[in-house]
């Protein structure tokens, strides 16, 4: 086991719209990721996926009205539900809570998909 100080695993990347493994759970990945900008329409058909902001400011983007959160805030998208996270602040830290299966742009490919999950450095299973 291995603790993780979420401040420390942040300043470990620096690219964006690309998660990283943190750790997991059961069937399902802990994972850092930081935003900037808008991301891509999407939809997950078999997963649900929880964003917990740590740090700035985003909006998830839902076609009945979006919702905006700031650091402590979550909330859960349930699968099926079409959405676009967008960092209101200039750079915003996530973490997200999704089942392995997951990619990251959902039913869509884009040049923001990535295929093949790395584990963040320090947080590798032991």
């Amino acid at each position: 086991m291995r603790k993780v100080n979420l401040a420390e695993a942040f300043a470990r990347f620096d690219d964006f719209w690309n998660p990283k493994i943190a750790g997991e759970i059961n069937d399902s990945y802990v994972k850092l990721v930081k935003l900037q900008g808008a991301f891509d329409w999407h939809h997950h058909e078999i997963e649900d996926e929880l964003f917990l902001v740590v740090e700035g400011r985003m909006r998830m983007g839902l076609r009945d009205g979006d919702v905006d959160l700031g650091p402590g805030e979550l909330i859960v998208i349930p699968r099926g539900l079409e959405h676009r996270p967008e960092a209101l602040s200039a750079e915003c830290h996530v973490v997200l809570l999704e089942p392995k299966t997951t990619v990251n742009t959902g039913n869509v490919v884009t040049g923001r998909t990535v295929e093949e999950l790395q584990w963040l450095r320090g947080c590798e299973p032991v």
